[in-house]
């Protein structure tokens, strides 16, 4: 039964994608804000078993999202509920099909890696948001396990002193409650592997995004600063929403 549900997602998925990119480029050929992108991050999500749920509301006018990261679906859920950019790692943009796909939603590739190319992400992340579209990072720079929180990496926040519009910062906690564990994509997992598994999984996924209080970067001092605020928060709200465990470690 696992490979028929996989069958079937992947079938699903696929058919998102023939309905919503063909209307995407004509949009983009009329040269019109596309709509596209968003439904069809959303269809997607559901297309993989994700069912999600929003609480509390994204802020109004222009945001910056900060959030904890679990899964490639957290891209999928996130997406779909904001109409979101992401910042990305750059070895993404190789992978055949999906970087391409990403680039239409104006995700923004970046090296955590390479020295010397701070300076020039920065300055493209600062071009990203002189538009009005939302622009979502995974400051820890990779995926965790649900419950716990990584360091951030304050390092791209430098865009927010001063950012280039008038923007405020919203920390959002993503949470799959229970299957956190399951749907984590931690350790040495292929992509591949991994994609195969969670697309023959049995039943659906539930998935909150919480949406936490917003600040203005400005009453931060610095990146670090604006790093800290936004993880005490999420931390705070994994550490709310978890079951009490004698054996489960700590949420900060």
């Amino acid at each position: 039964m696992g490979a028929l549900r996989r069958i079937l997602r992947i079938g699903a998925l696929v058919a998102s994608l023939v309905l919503c990119l063909p209307l995407h480029l004509l949009w983009r050929l009329a040269r019109r804000p596309s709509p596209w992108p968003r439904r069809f991050l959303a269809m997607a999500a559901r297309s993989v078993g994700a069912r999600v749920r929003v609480e509390g509301r994204p802020t109004s006018g222009d945001m910056f999202l900060l959030a904890n990261h679990v899964s490639w679906i957290d891209i999928l859920a996130l997406g779909g509920a904001t109409g979101a950019a992401f910042v990305s790692k750059d070895d993404v943009a190789a992978w055949p099909a999906i970087g391409w796909l990403a680039a239409q939603n104006n995700t923004l590739f970046v090296s955590r890696e390479r020295r010397g190319a701070l300076s020039g992400q920065i300055d493209a992340l600062r071009a990203a948001m002189l538009g009005h579209q939302p622009v979502a990072l995974f400051p820890e720079g990779t995926t965790g396990d649900g419950r716990t929180l990584l360091p951030f990496k304050p390092a791209l926040l430098a865009v927010l002193l001063p950012p280039p519009r008038p923007v405020l910062i919203q920390p959002v906690h993503i949470d799959y409650g229970e299957a956190a564990a399951e749907i984590a994509w931690a350790g040495e997992e292929a992509a591949g592997a991994n994609a195969a598994r969670l697309l023959s999984r049995k039943g659906p996924l539930r998935v909150t995004i919480r949406f936490l209080e917003p600040f203005d970067p400005a009453t931060c001092p610095d990146r670090k600063a604006i790093a800290a605020l936004a993880r005490t928060s999420i931390a705070a709200s994994i550490a709310a929403h978890q079951r009490p465990s004698a054996d489960r470690p700590p949420s900060v």
